[in-house]
This record gives C-alpha cells, sequence and structure tokens, in this order.
C-alpha cells in the first residue's frame, strides 16, 4: 500500500487515506472484485482512480452523469492524471480523436455512459486494449428496488463478459439497501465481491428538520445571515423554483435556477455559474447536482420534503464535500405530501413500481415526525447499527429553539373544525376563525358559531401556518383527495379535555455556519482570481479546508505548505509559491508572532516543523496534545515523529498515547506483530479488532519498537 499513499500524496495532497478507502484499494489491487457503499463526499472516485494510476491497462469508469464527467475528467487532468470521456455531448471528430488516443496508450482513465456499452464498434475497440479495472459508479442504478433505477444499467454484464480476460470490477454507491447492495452484485455479476460498508454517516453534516410558520421568510434570513457561503435549495416543482428564483432576486441574493423547463443553454450557463461562484445559491428540483463535485456547498435546504430517504440523502450529501461543517435544513409543510402523491401518480406507470414509491415516500414522512435522532434514523434505514441514539449534531438532538405552549390556540382551532360537522379545507377554516364575511361563510351560516372571529388578530397566512403545524404534529389530520380537507383525530379530542398539551418549538433566527477569519477570505480571493485566470471551478486549485488549514498554520515554506491536505507535489507545482508569497506578506503586514511562524520565519533561523512538535514530546505533552495544540491530525504528528528518528537517528524520547489507544489495544497489537510482523500495516490491521485505527497501530509501533 506505500505506493497507494505516495501516488495519493503525489497527485490528490492528502497525506493519509480516509476511513475504508485503503481497504477497498488494497483489495482492488489484489485483483478481486470489490463493491463499496460509501456515503456521498465520503471519496468514493479516489477508490477507483488510485489503482487505475498503478495498474498497467487503462480503466473503464461506467458512469450515468454526463454533466458530472466533464467535471471529473477536467479535475483529474488539472492533477496530471491523463483522463479522457465519451459520451453523447461528444461530436463525432471528438470521439474519434479520444479513440486515437487510447489506441496509442495515452489514456489511463476512460469514462463512459452506460449507453455507449449497446455500440457494437465501441465494444470492439474496447475489448482490443488492455482493460485492467472497470468502475461502476452509481450503482445502485442496476437495481429495480433503488430510487434511480436506469435500464441501461443491465448492459453492464454483457459487457463485462466480452472480456477474454476479465478486468478486475468495482461497484460504487452511496445510498444502497442490503436489497439493493444483493441485486449489485447478482445483476452486474460480481464474482464473490469483497463487501465494504465504510458507514452512511457524514458527520460535518448539521441536520434539521424544521416546522415553520413561514419558510421563505426564514430561507431569505439564513441566506443573508449566510451571505458570502454557497448553497443549494430543492423543491418538488419547477413553478416553486421559479417562484423561489424570483423572490430571492427581488431581495437582492445573488441566485440562479435549474430545472427541466429551461433550455439546455440556460441550464448549461446557470450550473456553471454555481460551479464557478459566481452566483451563491441554487434554486434547483432533484436533476440538479447529479453533474457537480464542488467541494464548498455549505448548505442545501429542502424547501418541499423530498419523495424518499435515499434521494434526500443523495442531495444532502452535496453540501460538505471537502469535510468542513456544513448545513442541511429540510422545511416541511403537510401540504408537500400532496404534491409528492400527485407526482408519482402522474411519473409512475408501472403498479408495482407505484406502490414502491408510496412506500418509499411513507419513510420520509415518518423521518420528519421522528421525535428521536434524526441521524439515527437514516443510518439504520440503511442497515447501520447505531450504538448512541443522540449524534448532537441535528434538530432533535440539539433541541434548538424554544419551546412554547400553543395548546389554547390548538383548542381554538381544533373546537371550531367541530363545530363546523362538515370537512373544509385549511383556507376555509382560516376564514372563520378570522371572522371573514365572504358568502360561503356566511351561507353556511358559520358567522354564528362561537369560535367565529376568535383568532381575528392572526395575518392568514401566520393562522393557515399553525394549523399546518397542527396537521404535521399529528393533532388534527388531512384526508386527501383533490381538494384536501381538516378532519380531527384521536389526539384532537385529547387536546380539548386537556389531557394534552401542544407544545412547539419556537426556532431562533437563523445563525452563521461557521466564521471564518480574515487570511481564509483574502486566500479565497486569491483562489477565485487564479481561478477565472485559468478558466476552471475554484475548488480546482484548492478546496475550502485546504484553504482553512492554511488560514491557521501560515505555511510560509515549501515543507509547511505540503504538510497542508490537499497540497501534493503537482499543486504545489502549480500553485504552491502564489499563496506561500501571499501568507507571508499577511504575516508581517498583520505582525503575526505566534511562535511557530516566527520559529520559521525569522532570518536564517528556520525550525523544522517536526523539531518542533519534537520539543513539545520531550516537554512531556502527549501525542494527543501536542495535536491540538498545533492545530494537526494525530497522523501528522506521528509523521513528524517518524521524519526526526529518520534525520536524527535519536531514540531517546518517550512517547505518551493517551487517547489513541488504551493499555489492551497496546497489547493487542503487540500481539500481531509478535506474530507477523510490524512491515504492513493494512495485514496488522486486519487481524485487529475494527475499533483500533491505523493511528494506534502506528503509535505503538513508535513507543514500543523504535529500540
Amino acid at each position: 500500500m506505500s505506493k497507494a499513499l505516495n501516488t495519493l500524496q503525489q497527485y490528490f495532497g492528502y497525506k493519509q487515506f480516509r476511513n475504508s478507502q485503503s481497504s477497498v484499494i488494497d483489495c482492488i489491487l489484489r485483483g478481486k472484485d470489490t463493491l463499496a457503499v460509501m456515503p456521498t463526499g465520503g471519496g468514493k472516485s479516489i477508490c477507483y482512480q488510485i489503482p487505475a494510476l498503478l495498474f498497467e491497462g487503462v480503466t473503464i469508469v461506467i458512469s450515468p452523469l454526463i454533466s458530472l464527467m466533464k467535471d471529473q475528467v477536467d479535475n483529474i487532468k488539472d492533477l496530471g492524471i491523463s483522463a479522457e470521456y465519451i459520451n453523447s455531448s461528444l461530436s463525432y471528430k471528438n470521439i474519434k480523436e479520444i479513440i486515437e488516443k487510447i489506441k496509442a496508450n495515452e489514456v489511463k482513465i476512460l469514462y463512459v455512459a452506460p449507453e455507449r456499452l449497446e455500440a457494437a464498434d465501441f465494444c470492439e475497440l474496447i475489448k482490443s486494449l488492455n482493460v485492467s479495472q472497470i468502475a461502476i459508479d452509481e450503482a445502485h442504478c442496476v437495481s429495480s428496488w433503488g430510487h434511480d433505477f436506469r435500464t441501461s444499467y443491465r448492459n453492464i454484464s454483457k459487457f463485462i463478459k466480452m472480456f477474454t480476460k476479465k478486468p478486475v470490477v468495482s461497484a460504487f454507491t452511496a445510498t444502497a439497501t442490503e436489497e439493493v447492495r444483493e441485486d449489485i452484485i447478482r445483476l452486474i455479476n460480481l464474482n464473490n465481491p469483497k463487501v465494504f460498508i465504510s458507514g452512511f454517516d457524514r458527520e460535518n453534516l448539521k441536520i434539521n428538520v424544521l416546522k415553520l410558520s413561514n419558510r421563505f421568510s426564514y430561507v431569505l434570513n439564513y441566506i443573508v445571515e449566510n451571505k458570502d457561503q454557497s448553497g443549494i435549495i430543492y423543491v418538488a416543482t419547477r413553478k416553486e423554483a421559479d417562484n423561489i428564483y424570483e423572490k430571492l432576486l427581488d431581495n437582492n441574493i445573488s441566485a440562479s435556477r435549474y430545472h427541466a423547463g429551461l433550455s439546455d443553454e440556460d441550464r448549461r450557463k446557470n450550473q456553471e455559474d454555481f460551479v464557478y461562484d459566481r452566483i451563491n445559491v441554487m434554486v434547483a428540483t432533484n436533476a440538479f447536482g447529479m453533474g457537480i463535485d464542488k467541494s464548498n456547498v455549505r448548505f442545501v435546504i429542502h424547501y418541499n420534503i423530498p419523495k424518499n430517504i435515499e434521494g434526500y440523502y443523495q442531495e444532502i450529501g452535496r453540501a460538505g464535500r471537502d469535510g468542513e461543517k456544513s448545513e442541511c435544513i429540510l422545511l416541511f409543510a403537510p401540504q408537500d405530501i400532496m404534491t409528492q402523491k400527485y407526482l408519482i401518480e402522474v411519473g409512475t406507470q408501472r403498479p408495482e413500481r407505484r406502490v414502491l414509491e408510496y412506500k418509499k415516500l411513507q419513510t420520509i414522512i415518518d423521518f420528519v415526525h421522528h421525535n428521536g435522532c434524526l441521524r439515527s434514523y437514516i443510518l439504520e434505514y440503511f442497515g447501520e447499527k447505531v450504538s448512541d441514539d443522540n449524534c448532537n449534531n441535528c434538530s432533535n438532538c440539539l433541541s434548538e429553539g424554544e419551546l412554547v405552549d400553543r395548546t389554547i390556540e390548538a383548542q381554538k382551532v381544533i373546537s371550531c373544525i367541530y363545530r363546523m360537522k362538515r370537512d373544509f379545507g385549511v383556507k376555509t377554516i382560516v376564514d372563520v376563525l378570522r371572522g371573514s364575511a365572504q358568502k360561503k361563510i356566511l351561507q353556511y351560516k358559520f358567522n354564528e358559531l362561537s369560535t367565529y372571529g376568535i383568532m381575528k388578530d392572526y395575518s392568514k397566512d401566520k393562522l393557515s401556518d399553525f394549523i399546518n403545524t397542527l396537521i404535521s404534529h399529528g393533532f388534527i389530520d388531512l384526508r386527501e383527495g383533490e381538494f384536501p380537507t381538516v378532519i380531527l383525530n384521536e389526539n384532537s379530542m385529547k387536546v380539548l379535555k386537556n389531557e394534552v398539551k401542544v407544545i412547539f418549538k419556537e426556532f431562533v433566527k437563523a445563525k452563521k455556519i461557521s466564521s471564518d477569519n480574515e487570511l481564509f477570505e483574502g486566500l479565497r480571493n486569491l483562489r477565485r482570481e487564479i481561478a477565472k485566470e485559468e478558466g476552471v471551478p475554484p475548488y480546482f486549485i484548492f478546496s475550502d479546508s485546504t484553504l482553512k488549514e492554511m488560514s491557521v498554520k501560515y505555511p510560509i515554506e515549501k515543507e509547511h505548505i505540503l504538510e497542508i491536505s490537499g497540497v501534493g507535489q503537482i499543486k504545489y507545482e502549480k500553485y504552491g509559491e502564489v499563496f506561500i508569497s501571499f501568507i507571508k506578506n499577511y504575516v508581517l503586514e498583520n505582525k503575526i508572532t505566534t511562535s511557530d511562524t516566527l520559529n520559521r520565519f525569522k532570518d536564517g533561523n528556520k525550525t523544522k516543523t517536526f523539531e518542533v512538535t519534537m520539543n513539545m514530546i520531550n516537554e512531556g505533552m502527549s501525542v494527543n496534545e501536542t495535536a491540538e495544540e498545533r492545530k494537526l491530525t494525530v497522523g501528522t504528528i506521528l509523521n513528524h515523529i517518524e521524519k526526526y528518528i529518520a534525520e536524527t537517528n535519536n531514540l531517546d524520547f518517550n512517547l505518551d498515547l493517551t487517547g489513541i489507544v488504551t493499555v489492551e489495544q497496546e497489547n493487542n497489537i503487540k500481539s500481531v506483530i509478535e506474530e507477523i510482523g510490524m512491515s504492513k500495516l493494512t495485514q496488522i490491521k486486519a487481524k485487529l479488532p475494527n475499533d483500533i485505527s491505523f493511528e494506534a497501530i502506528r503509535g505503538t509501533i513508535l513507543k514500543n519498537y523504535k529500540n
């Protein structure tokens, strides 16, 4: 795995693999078919790109996302990787040129749409090549039980069978239940595959479900509060997208829109404006986002309830792909359920598929009404066992907002519905409670009811939203139909009899997602200028997380900036000196005097960064404490210690691994090392319990075997 790690560092600038990336890559490199279920933003593409660079032949990547291919290929080309794509967006001449490059062995990774596998001439060409790996992205599309079934995916197994020497096959997905995983293995015909489920959790995403009185007012306040951040607002219909987009423009918000009602050119331009940070907010139907790999989306707002958990989780996964804290907000109103049911009825022809869609819709409705941890609900839906039902990063676990007793107002509404005797919609009930003199109200003699006008101080919108909130909390029900009507239920009677209190959470004003320092903003502006000159999206240069790390560590020399996550040798050669120069000027202008920066920056007296680490270790600080003090990862601190040993041959130091490895774990690690040696960390890890990390193994080796 040392070659894989070196490749990761050289091309991508990361110092270590995330989660199960290392195990997945190792499995592919050993030639075993592999199915990896990893969350959106969890680094799936690296899992097939690293083997592609290490294998002799070409890797074919099958992806349904035509608009994403260009992004992905442009991105890895920018890293110095020879890649191309073939899909329906290219001319015959373009395709012919790419085929010539493939024949000349000038392409390491080729992205293709699944429909391309039906072309006999293309298959004949590919059959003649040395294809080392076939990687299938969005593999859940092969399953009719999945949320995004594509018939073209059923051609993949036939395509694989045509090879005399079968390539290693790797399949990747972010949203697959156990049923869908079994379908993937069977329908793609994976040969005794190793299945990796690295966990569906995205810890950096804060998940909120809000039942608010005025959704647009909240959204507007939220965007104003986070005006410098990129975000997506998902809506159920084109009409809703146009409506919100126009309202945002009226309020001077930098926004665009994306839906099927726009021309191809308008969609392309609007998407590009968002990817290139020319606008901050995209209002879109769920078709948007499948074609982007933008890493700095800080918030995703669902203005309407989505149609299923899989789609919801894939869409919120477009936030925080760089690992930085991001927020996902679902704004719920009961009428959204009717919209989704209508879309199912008109958009789903097969009866069995319609039943499945209704079942999936019910799971997201249950999610909205769930009183426990929202993150746990999602993880358990995908079959992941959760030990702690408190993530401390969702609206239910955080309990943000003030609890307010709304029982009296609820009793007024319920009493009015009871006295009206017949079923009516929300609008009519609002008119009675506000004392309207409309003809319909007088015709039914509702003006003679004791509840007539008892809530006249409420605006129409506020009262309508309050009734919808009562519905969403189950205090009254909505009877389905072309014209939904409000009806009472068992809970309604309990409220009237004071057996149940109606307690709602009144949410406080929208907050900033995060506060960024001045240097970060300067680096972001520098990135934007470079991106504009080169004609690439800003995140191609460096991600937000890389800039944030620079803004707290002040890397002012080559060796320092190469330690920043996301800065590899290739990125350094292209952009390193420009960013170092900017940071140096900032340090001088602001007279920054942190000891670490001064030691690096003083004339002729440049202390190496690993020496700063070792000074702390020799002063008795633990590895964990040193990492926290220096704002570095534990893995980086261990790298410093290894570098110190390599350069000085000095082994006279003690290592405190408190918080990294327990005594029992340390003994387990030592037992395995005595059995198989310590040269291959992956093999050691495979023989140990899952809760023992690579850092624990490396730390144990450094502590016990340095002599």
